[in-house]
């Protein structure tokens, strides 16, 4: 049996489903950002800022590679068949069994949530160029939404699959004709960007999150408050309905989750899932005796719902890059701060976001054996030294290197960038 799978074995409980105990899912190479499980509840499917997905089955992850930047949304079509979205402004739909994936592109901006209709013959995508696209999930042209005037964040079909629901920057909240894009109201103005939606058609509610901390339950029908669970002003990152409409379960910022019965509207747990910061995805096991979670740590962690608090932790460790300013030099600290969540300086990637820094100095800039590079790094003629890292980071990725997959990022202070780059001088070089 290959290490990776006896390892597995003692992580993750035989039944991805939900196992009603704790259990992690570990590999993935940065922060999670988005989860899904299979229709038939014995599939995984994980998004990360390391520009992967994770296939889990049985404990044993398979790598799906096409996205350029963090992927932010993860959605089954079928069990078969899923579609991912990211920072790249593009979409995959994957055909999970081969690994083959079709790019859909047509977005002019970062792509923050998808949808599928309940016959899932549509996707839709919620994209910060303030469109929303309505594509087939077959072969066809997609159409485009516009009228938010903010980043749309997340969109919602209706259990028929006739309108969409869509949650804006802008504060609104809208419901949309399918068949022709026309939008049919503005369900409600909340006034500050609403972040997530989960909704029960059926019984008739529609709850949101936004980053006032707002977490509201309201009609789906004209929009009227339903139930107000808001509390302080934690922004709300990511909601989730289990598949009985039963249980609500919302992340915030500050790594909380709370659980609610959707029945008798009542909070019924709320723990602290992660100790240093936000929780950004959440989704219940099929079964619902699990609630799924993402956050800054590189592994998804799992909760029985019905458990008391586990002493199992998101972020158990401490993040180098939150470490005291005083436990390090200024170089390191630069190093923690800008740039060890995308790159290690041991050898080995790890499923990084970006390549490792080891031993990059006088390294041809896009030539590093493994690491998929963006085509203006590969056709630049950048070689890695104090003179071009200086430049990088004074200029900022996006305009030194345009086109490149490097977030936009700057270091102002002189002293600060030269400190930088002593620090990696004297750190990638060494042996790990």
């Amino acid at each position: 049996m290959p290490l990776r799978a006896i390892l597995a074995s003692f992580l993750i409980f035989p039944s991805l489903a939900g196992a009603g105990e704790f259990f992690t899912l570990k590999g993935h190479g940065g922060p999670i950002s988005a989860i899904d499980v299979s229709p038939d509840g014995k599939s995984i499917l994980t998004g990360s800022f390391d520009y992967s997905l994770g296939l889990w089955r049985d404990g044993e992850p398979t790598w799906l590679e096409a996205h350029r930047a963090a992927i932010n949304s993860v959605k089954f079509v079928s069990d078969e068949t899923a579609i991912s979205a990211g920072d790249d402004f593009d979409m995959y739909l994957w055909d999970l069994e081969s690994g083959a994936s079709r790019r859909l592109p047509g977005h002019r901006g970062k792509i923050r949530s998808v949808a599928v209709s309940p016959d899932g013959s549509r996707i839709a995508s919620a994209s910060w160029d303030r469109t929303i696209g309505i594509w087939p999930a077959g072969e066809g042209e997609p159409k485009f939404l516009s009228g938010h005037r903010g980043s749309v964040n997340d969109v919602l079909f209706s259990d028929g699959g006739g309108e969409l629901f869509s949650a804006s920057a802008d504060g609104t909240i809208r419901v949309w004709r399918v068949s022709d894009g026309a939008q049919v109201q503005t369900l409600l103005k909340h006034g500050f960007a609403v972040n997530a939606l989960a909704a029960d058609f059926e019984s008739g509610w529609l709850a949101y999150g936004a980053v006032d901390g707002a977490l509201r339950i309201v009609e789906t029908e004209g929009g009227s408050l339903v139930k107000d669970f808001t509390k302080g002003s934690r922004p709300i990152l990511a909601l989730a309905v289990d598949r009985e409409s039963e249980r609500l379960a919302a992340g915030d910022i500050e790594g909380n989750i709370r659980i609610f019965d959707t029945v008798e509207w009542r909070l019924i747990r709320e723990f602290r899932a992660s100790l240093r910061g936000p929780v950004w995805a959440l989704r219940f096991s099929a079964d619902g005796s699990n609630i799924h979670a993402g956050g800054l740590d590189d592994s998804v962690y799992s909760w029985p719902v019905d458990a008391q608090l586990s002493r199992e932790r998101m972020s158990r460790e401490q993040f180098s890059f939150l470490r005291k300013p005083s436990e390090m030099s200024n170089g390191e600290r630069q190093f923690h701060r800008k740039c060890s969540i995308c790159h290690t300086l041991s050898p080995d990637g790890r499923r990084r976001a970006g390549p490792t820094l080891h031993r990059i100095f006088g390294r041809r800039a896009g030539e590093l054996e493994g690491y998929r590079f963006s085509p203006s790094l590969k056709q630049s003629d950048i070689v890695w030294n104090a003179d071009t890292i200086d430049k990088l980071f004074d200029l900022g990725p996006d305009h030194f290197i345009p086109g490149s997959k490097m977030p936009m990022q700057r270091i102002a202070k002189p002293q600060d960038r030269i400190d930088l780059i002593e620090y990696l001088r004297a750190a990638a070089s060494m042996e790990n």
